[in-house]
């Protein structure tokens, strides 16, 4: 997975961490999917200019799937993604309530049924659907996803367990449903996977 910054003449510039700045636009780009992150308060001609080259990208790929996301109406399988990124920067009090996210297995199961090859979110999908028939406790779900997202910034033995506590904590308050956390879970799982695979290459 990478991240990229744009500046206002379109430039792309590789970045290490994402602060969310009201003024600028982020690419994360895991390969399947392009987030296009857009800054409340970023020029329009930064965004067009961002969306053009990320739709030359996407059309490069093929496969890759292009999300624009507007600040303060993040939601779903993104905000994994913004916590793993902001690494332990708050999210802001007035932020507008997310729209719920649904796993929609019963959709993913009649694509495959048609012979259609699993995407990212098929497969995601699949991978929520499986955790969530296991029917673990609320409290033991944010705490998988802390590790989750621990791992994920940290790599392999550098978790520490009060640092899983404190994580935990703050996903139990954020009030996520069962659903997004199960979401969460698999799509982070699958990407400490692939950073397994990158560090080991």
């Amino acid at each position: 997975m990478n991240f990229y910054s744009f500046s206002e003449n379109g430039a792309k510039r590789k970045v290490s961490k994402i602060d969310f700045n009201e003024n600028k636009v982020f690419l994360i780009d895991n390969f399947k999917i392009l987030y296009l992150w857009y800054g409340e308060k970023a020029s329009k001609k930064k965004k067009e200019l961002s969306l053009q080259k990320v739709k030359i990208l996407k059309i490069r790929r093929k496969k890759s799937k292009l999300q624009v996301i507007n600040q303060n109406q993040e939601h779903g399988s993104f905000l994994a993604i913004m916590d793993i990124l902001k690494k332990g920067i708050k999210p802001s009090t007035s932020r507008e309530k997310r729209p719920e996210l649904k796993i929609k297995y019963e959709d993913t199961l009649d694509l495959l049924e048609a012979g259609i090859d699993p995407d990212f979110e098929a497969e995601i999908t699949i991978r929520a659907h499986e955790l969530s028939k296991e029917e673990q406790n609320y409290e033991v779900l944010c705490h998988k996803l802390a590790k989750l997202q621990l791992l994920f910034i940290k790599g392999e033995g550098n978790v520490l367990d009060k640092e899983v506590e404190e994580k935990a904590k703050e996903i139990y308050k954020s009030s996520s449903t069962y659903d997004e956390l199960y979401w969460l879970i698999a799509e982070l799982s699958k990407f400490v996977e692939e950073k397994k695979l990158d560090d080991n290459t």
